[in-house]
């Protein structure tokens, strides 16, 4: 039978006192439980394949503590069915209660989470006040210094564009940044009271690379140093240099708001039921 793939979107909300939490990250692994581990598991279960048949598939990686609400993967099952509507609903049973399914739908044949992703759009939320609010403590970061929106906003038109982004980007396990040429197509700060929201988009982004952005961003709108220090840490292609500045802000003010592919690679196949999903 001709092997059939499928195509899911999901978010997730991070709560870091649950027992069955699986902290944000994405990438498997046995333990600590990650949210592919979840998916994986909830699949087995409706499909009765292994994992290794299913070849799950995230669109990127998200450290722990970092939420998603457009994260994307992809699997592959021998199985047509007539209504995803079932699949979706048994999905979102099996999952634990910080992980939901929003959507199934066939992909094209050459569709792949990740590499037929265009751009991303990552958004760092910010409570700028003196006291926290309890019910947004798991999702924001709380900054108790006022700050400058509009410098920080002045600051992050430098981020776009095409550049080199070794001095904002951690290595992992010692290994050299690769590829670390990446383009910013906008960086937007926005006041809503006190909530403070930065929201980036690109064609990728490397590792802790909007964390580092956001960790200056705050430095600046705190007028510690001048907005175009941006500019000038971004030449010396040094992580060192950011280090003088601050450090990475927190995981759990992160977001990934979604995934950009090209129309074309959605198109349903022929033959395929409809597209649904909440």
């Amino acid at each position: 039978m001709e092997e059939v793939q499928y195509f899911l979107r999901f978010f997730l909300f991070t709560h870091f006192t649950l027992g069955e939490n699986q902290g944000g990250r994405w990438q498997y692994q046995a333990s600590p439980p990650t949210v592919q581990c979840a998916i994986e598991k909830a699949l087995t279960k409706i499909t009765h394949l292994d994992r290794k048949e299913l070849s799950v598939v995230g669109a990127g990686r998200t450290d722990t503590g970092v939420h998603a609400w457009g994260q994307v993967a992809h699997f592959f099952t021998p199985f047509n069915y007539d209504s995803l509507d079932e699949v979706h609903a048994a999905f979102n049973g099996l999952l634990p209660s910080d992980i939901r399914v929003r959507e199934v739908s066939p992909a094209s044949p050459q569709f792949h989470a990740r590499f037929s992703a265009k751009g991303k759009i990552y958004r760092y939320s910010i409570y700028n006040s003196s006291f926290m609010d309890p019910f947004l403590r798991y999702h924001v970061y709380h900054s108790t210094y006022k700050l400058n929106a509009a410098v920080m906003a002045e600051a992050a038109r430098y981020f776009t564009g095409k550049h080199d982004f070794t001095a904002f980007a951690n290595a992992i396990r010692n290994d050299r940044v690769r590829d670390p040429i990446k383009t910013i197509s906008r960086f937007d700060v926005t006041e809503r009271g006190p909530l403070l929201e930065l929201e980036v988009e690109g064609s990728g982004f490397l590792y802790r690379q909007v964390r580092n952005m956001v960790a200056l961003l705050l430095q600046i709108g705190r007028e510690a140093i001048p907005p175009d220090i941006v500019p000038e840490i971004l030449e010396t292609k040094n992580r060192r240099e950011l280090a003088k500045y601050t450090k990475s802000t927190p995981p759990h003010g992160l977001s990934l708001v979604s995934v950009k592919y090209n129309e074309d690679h959605l198109k349903l196949p022929s033959g395929c039921p409809p597209l649904f999903g909440s």
